[in-house]
């Protein structure tokens, strides 16, 4: 498996073959999916979750399919809502939303299924094509974004609570840029002195810049 085999299109092509049409409910951060055709066509392409009696897609998602032309979403006015509203709808509720977003974009332009993590702050659970749904995810994906302090004590405990789980890491970079980096992440090893930083065992071969914001 590699980071690196990804689609040169600048703009990602979502893997539904019609437009979806979605509504906000609740608190206005929950999209939700009525028609059960829709539902279905999005469940076998890795889309969304059933939460009770709702079909709903995580804002991720639902940002990733508007980008893409292939969600119509709307709130009880029917004004149809365009990507920068959703931005600001949905970071009211979460402000690393555009981060995530473009992680998610990224994975999924490489041809990935990404759902929900287990809390790492900002990670997914990672399926190859076809393994979804078939088998458990090998791998997670956690983010970091380029200047912002991360203690090392605290990532190696991320790191080791996923390979508990009997699962690879693999650490997202952001660069300022908006290009995305991705290391695969192993034991740590620290020196004897604090002062020196720990090494990441095995890295991912950077690859050509992509991502560049919405």
């Amino acid at each position: 498996m590699s980071l690196t085999d990804s689609s040169k299109n600048s703009q990602p092509e979502a893997d539904i073959s019609y437009i979806i049409q979605a509504s906000l409910v609740g608190n206005r951060s929950r999209v939700a999916i009525k028609d059960t055709k829709d539902q279905d066509h999005l469940r076998t392409k890795g889309f969304g979750t059933k939460e009770g009696s709702e079909y709903i897609l995580r804002p991720y998602e639902a940002l990733y399919l508007v980008h893409s032309g292939r969600l119509n979403l709307s709130k009880r006015t029917d004004k149809q809502l365009t990507f920068n509203t959703l931005i600001e709808i949905f970071s009211k509720y979460d402000k690393m939303i555009l981060t995530r977003f473009l992680i998610y974009r990224d994975l999924k332009s490489r041809g990935y299924v990404a759902k929900d993590g287990f809390g790492f702050g900002i990670d997914f659970r990672l399926y190859e094509r076809g393994e979804f749904g078939v088998k458990p995810a090998k791998y997670v994906v956690f983010a970091v974004s380029e200047g912002v302090d991360l203690e090392a004590s605290k990532l190696a405990l991320i790191i080791q609570q996923i390979e508990r789980m009997g699962k690879e890491s693999i650490l997202a970079v952001i660069e300022r840029r908006g290009e995305i980096i991705y290391y695969k992440a192993g034991s740590m090893h620290f020196k004897t002195k604090p002062s020196n930083p720990p090494s990441i065992n095995g890295v991912w071969e950077k690859r050509e810049p992509y991502v560049n914001g919405p």
